[in-house]
């Protein structure tokens, strides 16, 4: 079974977010990294990129597969974590804590409530 914290919200292509303001901190679930094996490369945008909700923002690759990254929310990049390109390993080691991906400044604060619950991610988790 993943780890789900149940202070964080989820998307359906498995990113978490957490809200601090109206910043989001953007990431991969565990069930995420678990599912792509060792993660071997992180591609994340620029800081000033504006996002839209669904839209790919980035690239996880792992000696599985390669996956692109989805911004749960409309806003603009303010933050990247530099320290995971040069280690991408951290996606599988700390998916909540280290390896957070980007920062979003959220254009309207209200899409955070949109986001899965924890119990509502689990049950999706379940049905896949």
């Amino acid at each position: 079974m993943a780890n789900v914290p149940s202070n964080l919200k989820y998307t359906k292509e498995h990113e978490w977010a957490k809200l601090e303001g109206d910043i989001l901190t953007v990431g991969i679930t565990d069930f995420a990294q678990s599912s792509l094996g060792d993660v071997v490369f992180v591609e994340l945008p620029a800081v000033g990129k504006e996002l839209k909700n669904g839209q790919a923002f980035g690239v996880v690759e792992s000696i599985k597969s390669v996956s692109d990254l989805y911004s749960p929310v409309d806003g603009v990049v303010v933050e990247s974590n530099a320290d995971l390109p040069n280690s991408p390993e951290t996606c599988n080691q700390s998916p909540y804590d280290n390896a957070w991906m980007i920062k979003i400044k959220l254009k309207n604060p209200a899409d955070f409530n949109t986001l899965l619950s924890a119990d509502e991610y689990n049950s999706f988790l379940a049905s896949l």
